[in-house]
């Protein structure tokens, strides 16, 4: 899947600043994963939206994203990176502009659909970019540089999200949180047409079509059913379209395998799900991502439809918990996981269960009265738990593979953290809408959904717990090339 953009290993004369343009990319995406929780109520005010319809908006980005991921590297590999690179920027700002216009909700969740669609064209290309441009000997600053920036990003949304809420700046409200990727999202285009170097594949594999329609099949077969299951009162078909995704994926196993027969590339290699640890680590991969993108859905659901804070107050609120994540993300990678090995993932997902705990306790005594102070502490110690995991979960499950194997098997694990996220938006938001009766008529309890959610939170990280004892002990050193 290699490229070769530069004739020579040394590191191109603009390499910092197509690194810039590139962050600049990851930095929408990831911001735009988590940015809209926080504006979601003020978007059901403003278009009449349902909570169902809540949970499409912010789901559904992640599950397009997971849907073309892999496919958006291929089609860089086959086509060139920079080509792909400008595709994806150009779609990405379109479809923000039409989310922040959007007159409806159908408009709106068309345009975030799309939205995740064309950032599956784009981020995969950054990593490929980076490898072609940086001498290996330049590339470990250059992933200095990445890591921590990419960190930031993902766990600034929420707080991002409810200082442009708050702001209104011209009246815009909730649009802003769009409005604001057009901007980045032009510097990113037009730098790259003007900067990044011109791409020659060393090779133009062939595209596997169906393999690709078969994933995306089986993907909205088990999101779909559990996004509309509350709001249809789970009939029989919920269950019969979730029983489909079993079979698909099945086709997607026989597929593969005559594919593979035929000698043509698959669209992921099999051989990485007989290693045991990294079978393991997709599970876990789904359970970890989908819990936490979950209860963070929640948390900034209550704290603006059950505590009656302002968008600003509630992004405010969720500070500590960036900070935590921050901080557990430095010390997890830096220094915990090649220290303890995954002893550093088990201590995680312990503090996360212990910070969803302490969120329980504090709302038990104070009820309705409790402010932003008070849910600091934790937050803060979910935030911990919550970075220690995340920082170097990929390390560890990719350990389980052979060299050969590492593109591919990231590949799929990036796909698998979309995709939980977006089942952990469909099953979270169903537990606290459902608990909170929502549609039951009068008024709506959202202090027992919401500790319905976090006790389900509570049980996630138990499990995540749970299942990281079948990761290897050790991670790999993280490299540039590990790719999708």
């Amino acid at each position: 899947m290699s490229q070769t953009v530069l004739t020579d290993v040394r590191t191109h004369p603009r390499a910092w600043l197509i690194l810039a343009l590139i962050l600049c990319a990851e930095i929408m995406d990831l911001l735009d994963s988590t940015i809209v929780n926080v504006a979601a109520p003020s978007i059901a005010r403003d278009l009449n939206s349902s909570t169902t319809a809540l949970q499409w908006i912010t789901g559904g980005y992640s599950l397009t994203f997971a849907v073309f991921l892999i496919t958006g590297a291929r089609l860089g590999d086959r086509f060139g990176r920079r080509t792909l690179f400008l595709v994806g920027a150009w779609g990405f700002v379109v479809c923000s502009a039409v989310c922040a216009v959007a007159p409806s909700t159908s408009v709106l969740l068309s345009g975030r659909l799309l939205q995740g669609a064309a950032a599956a064209l784009l981020i995969p290309q950054g990593l490929g970019l980076m490898q072609a441009v940086f001498s290996p000997s330049d590339q470990g600053r250059a992933f200095s540089v990445f890591g921590p920036v990419v960190g930031l990003a993902a766990v600034a949304g929420p707080v991002l999200g409810g200082v442009l809420v708050g702001a209104d700046l011209f009246g815009t409200g909730w649009r802003l949180v769009f409005l604001i990727n057009l901007p980045v999202g032009l510097v990113a285009a037009i730098g790259a047409m003007r900067t990044f170097p011109p791409a020659r594949p060393d090779c133009a594999p062939r595209l596997d079509l169906v393999g690709t329609v078969l994933v995306g099949v089986a993907m909205a077969l088990l999101t779909y059913p559990l996004m509309q299951g509350r709001e249809a009162g789970w009939p029989a078909w919920i269950f019969v379209l979730l029983a489909a995704a079993a079979v698909v994926l099945g086709l997607l196993v026989l597929w593969t395998r005559a594919r593979l027969a035929a000698g043509r590339e698959p669209l992921v290699k099999p051989s990485v799900f007989t290693h045991r640890g990294f079978s393991a680590g997709v599970v876990v991969t789904l359970v970890f991502f989908g819990g936490s993108f979950g209860v963070g859905l929640v948390l900034t659901l209550f704290l603006q439809l059950g505590l009656g804070f302002s968008a600003a107050h509630a992004g405010l609120t969720a500070l500590p918990y960036a900070l935590g994540s921050t901080i557990g993300a430095f010390v997890g990678a830096g220094v915990l996981a090649p220290r303890i090995g995954r002893t550093t993932l088990l201590l995680g997902s312990a503090l996360q269960a212990v910070g969803l705990a302490l969120l329980l306790v504090v709302l038990g005594q104070a009820q309705m009265q409790v402010g932003g102070g008070e849910l600091a502490g934790p937050l803060l110690v979910w935030g911990l738990g919550l970075g220690l995991v995340i920082a170097p979960l990929f390390d560890f499950v990719l350990a389980a593979l052979d060299p050969d194997e590492v593109g591919s098997g990231s590949g799929v694990l990036n796909a698998l953290q979309q995709l939980g996220s977006a089942i952990g938006v469909a099953v979270l938001g169903t537990v606290f809408f459902s608990s909170a009766g929502v549609e039951s008529g009068g008024n709506p309890h959202y202090v027992q959904g919401f500790e319905r959610a976090i006790q389900a939170g509570i049980g996630i990280a138990a499990v995540v717990c749970l299942l990281t004892l079948l990761l290897p002990r050790t991670s790999r050193e993280p490299s540039a090339d590990v790719e999708v």
